[in-house]
């Protein structure tokens, strides 16, 4: 597929009331992260938190074939980066207000809040990470309906 930057641009303008910028920056933290095994499948962008008047945590989310990477870079110096495995991965919970909509997921060790993204990309997103979710969860031996690893 393209590069995350590329993906990233892709989806901003597909999706233009996504807030988000800084993308080159966020992309590259993700971009050098990626194992070398490691192919990015889907790129939407975020703010990593829950209020709507914070838009300083602009980041790149990546769903790899392994995991989904959060990259954020730091204004001053540095940046953080999120790495969800589908071992961790708990439950999905989207939520669409007037202009934006919020994707939440639940894992194992953390609740991880995505903001202000454009509410008719929700749909897309959700699809992209369940779907990848669920088929990786299954070669963990976890069962679709119950959530348990089977025998």
């Amino acid at each position: 597929m393209g590069s995350v930057y590329q993906l990233a641009r892709e989806f901003k303008l597909k999706y233009p009331s996504s807030v988000a910028w800084r993308l080159r920056k966020n992309s590259a933290i993700i971009e050098k992260h990626l194992n070398q095994d490691e192919e990015v499948n889907y790129v939407f962008l975020a703010q990593k938190n829950d209020n709507p008047f914070n838009i300083i945590s602009t980041a790149v989310v990546a769903l790899t074939n392994k995991r989904i990477l959060i990259g954020r870079d730091r204004v001053v110096v540095g940046y953080f980066l999120d790495s969800i495995t589908p071992d961790l991965f708990n439950d999905l919970k989207v939520k669409s207000g007037i202009v934006w909509g919020k994707i939440y997921i639940d894992t194992i060790k953390e609740f991880v809040m995505l903001s202000n993204i454009s509410k008719n990309a929700l749909p897309e997103i959700e699809t992209a990470i369940t779907s990848f979710m669920m088929e990786e969860k299954q070669k963990y031996g976890y069962q679709q309906t119950s959530g348990k690893k089977s025998d």
